[in-house]
Formats: C-alpha cells, sequence, structure tokens
C-alpha cells in the first residue's frame, strides 16, 4: 500500500482517500493497522502512555447525551456532588505510584460553577506540588475564558472536551448544547495554551462518512490527544440496545483515525475491553495510550491485565521524559 511511506514523505491523506479506505473492503484491514503501525512506530516507538480518570461529580446532569448513563433522562446509580480535594489529591498519589502519566479529573455536568473551577484549581495545585511529573488533564464541560485562565495557572496541562461525533449527527446524540459549543471549548482552551484533547465515540448509529469526518474535524482542530471511544451500552439510554461494533471494526477504526492524524496521541479509551475483546493487544499496534482502570460509570479490567499486556507486545510505559 505504501500509505504510511508517502504520509512520512509529506502527502497527507486526503479526506476522499480515506473514505475510500475505510469503505473498501477490498484493503483489508489488517493491512491498514500495519500501515498504522508504521506511523505509530515512526512517532512513540515501543512507548504507551498511560492515563487514570477520578469521576470527581457524578450525575446531577442537565444534558440529554444519549450515550450517557449520567444525563437527565437516566436515574443514576452513581450520583453525587463534586469531591472533596483531599480525594482528587488521593487520586493524583495513586497516579502517579502506578506509573500513570496523565490525571484526568472529570466532572458531569453542563459546565462547572465559578466555586467548582476555584475548588479544581486548588486541587491541582497541591497535586503539581507532590507530584511535578505527573500530568494533569481536566474534563469539566463547557467553560469560559476566566475560568480556563484559572486552570492554567493552576497548572492543568491538558482539557479533554470530545467532539463526539460528526457535525451532521451531532443532534441525534445529544440536543442540549451544539457541536459548535463543544468547538468553542477547544479553541478556548487552545487560545491559554492549554494542550487540547478531543475525541469520538463510534457505535451510536452513525455512518462510515460520519466517521472519516470525525477523524478530520480532529485534524482541523489540531488535537494533541484523540481519545477514540467506542459505545457501551448502557440500558435506559438512547442507545442502550446498540450492538454495531466488532472486534475487527474497531481495529479499522482506530486506524483511519492514526492515518489522518498520524503524529497525535491516539488513545483507546472507554469501551475497548467490551468491544475490541481478544484483540486489545493488537489495537495497541495503532494506538500509544490507554486509560488503566475503571472510567466514569463502567467498569475497565484489572490493571495487571494492562501492565502484563503492555509487557507481553515487548512495549514499555511513556513517563514522560
Amino acid at each position: 500500500m505504501n500509505i504510511a511511506r508517502n504520509i512520512l514523505e509529506g502527502v497527507a491523506l486526503t479526506h476522499q482517500k480515506a473514505l475510500e479506505l475505510f469503505t473498501d473492503v477490498s484493503y483489508d484491514t489488517m493491512s491498514l493497522v500495519h500501515e498504522a503501525y508504521l506511523l505509530r512506530k515512526h512517532y512513540y516507538g515501543h512507548k504507551i502512555k498511560l492515563n487514570m480518570i477520578l469521576n470527581a461529580k457524578s450525575g446531577i446532569c442537565p444534558e440529554d447525551c444519549g450515550y450517557c448513563g449520567q444525563s437527565r433522562d437516566m436515574k443514576e446509580k452513581q450520583r453525587y456532588a463534586l469531591v472533596s480535594e483531599n480525594q482528587i489529591t488521593e487520586g493524583a498519589k495513586v497516579a502517579a505510584e502506578n506509573e500513570i502519566g496523565t490525571y484526568c479529573i472529570v466532572m458531569s455536568g453542563r459546565g462547572p460553577s465559578d466555586k467548582e473551577v476555584d475548588h479544581i484549581t486548588a486541587s491541582v495545585e497541591h497535586i503539581k506540588a507532590a507530584h511535578p511529573q505527573l500530568k494533569v488533564c481536566a474534563c469539566l464541560g463547557l467553560t469560559n475564558d476566566v475560568q480556563a485562565a484559572k486552570l492554567k495557572a493552576a497548572g492543568v496541562d491538558r482539557y479533554n472536551h470530545n467532539l463526539n461525533t460528526s457535525e451532521r449527527y451531532h443532534d441525534e446524540v445529544v440536543t442540549t448544547h451544539t457541536y459548535q459549543d463543544r468547538v468553542d471549548t477547544i479553541e478556548t482552551m487552545k487560545a491559554h495554551h492549554i494542550s487540547p484533547c478531543s475525541g469520538v465515540i463510534c457505535g451510536m448509529g452513525e455512518t462510515d462518512e460520519d466517521i472519516v469526518n470525525m477523524a478530520f474535524a480532529l485534524k482541523d482542530i489540531d488535537a494533541d490527544s484523540i481519545p477514540v471511544n467506542f459505545l457501551h451500552p448502557i440500558k435506559g439510554t438512547k442507545f442502550g440496545e446498540m450492538d454495531a461494533l466488532t472486534p475487527m471494526r474497531c481495529l479499522r477504526i482506530l486506524a483511519l483515525f492514526r492515518l489522518v492524524n498520524p503524529s497525535k496521541e491516539i488513545r483507546i479509551a472507554g469501551g475497548r475491553e467490551v468491544n475490541l475483546r481478544s484483540l486489545q493487544a493488537t489495537a495497541l499496534m495503532v494506538a500509544n495510550s490507554i486509560f488503566v482502570g475503571d472510567y466514569l460509570i463502567t467498569g475497565g479490567q484489572p490493571n495487571q491485565l494492562d501492565y502484563d499486556m503492555i509487557k507481553d507486545l515487548g512495549y514499555e510505559i511513556d513517563d514522560g521524559n
């Protein structure tokens, strides 16, 4: 195919070619994985970045996101206000002790109040004092310039706000905010020199072209880190009965995102265990980053299985140095 070689020589994949590669079954999935691997190896060698989530505020959300067990339409089993500073800093200590490179502080809701931002920033200042090597990613929802400036000053390295789906399909996923709201949040963070993290959720009924459009949208906003989530259906949500993914389709999606965004951190995120199943290790031939531990309201596999998988692949954990 020589796709990777052409990309490394400066010939970026066009939207038309990406759609052809993704949809034409004559392009074997494992061949696309191999091309993606060549790019992953060029930019990241055999290193894996590890991330850990703290669900710092659960439920209590006015949004109607169709994939989310914390939306306004769900009666959450996990429903609590913002946890204490001590719980946030203790989570960072656990992350640092387990070779985690990025600690992700996540809040449910449309966006944080100024009081909540102050709570998060105070926590981050303590984390940075105790664990200066640990990167902190905040995921707090829609924010404004003043809040972004406070997060930057406190030491937040990265901000996550996923596009989730294509602009065309957005209203099928959520109606309580717009696609542009999400783009604007990422642009606000970039304006304050906070590394942008933005990704997608695949398996919600989107088309092949939607998936290709997602990959290029993330290229356009220049996301540094791209988490690729695979829908883990939650009963009672709009997409709770969907089952559109197979392990091989997940691999094809990951390969596409690497080919379109060759130098970016591609992270396998939520749903990898239930959708990739026995092919999780193969997926790390494409992606260079994973979450370790549980997600927001769904469980991950035992941490040791991830560490064993990394070791078995002959990979090493990226300590950021």
